[in-house]
């Protein structure tokens, strides 16, 4: 795991600020979710994808993005890479 040196207080609420150096390099923007992990004592936090990586198509109750590689792809994007 690589460190960033970036050190932040948390405040009475459990909250703290990211850096907007690390939203704009993980284009975290207002309003999007964050997916929170724990791997032993570690916390993970990761944009919560629900597009499509590759054509933007959102994931919807019909049509449920797969992984490939830790990336969101929708079924026409995967069969596309199969046929490549």
């Amino acid at each position: 795991m690589k460190g960033t040196g970036i050190f932040r207080r948390i405040d009475s609420l459990g909250r703290f600020v990211l850096p907007k150096e690390l939203r704009k390099t993980l284009d975290i923007n207002q309003d999007d979710y964050l997916q929170i992990f724990l791997e032993g004592d570690t916390i993970i936090l990761r944009k919560n994808q629900q597009k499509c990586v590759i054509c933007d198509a959102e994931e919807t109750a019909q049509e449920v993005l797969s992984e490939f590689h830790g990336k969101k792809i929708c079924k026409n994007c995967m069969r596309e890479l199969k046929n490549m």
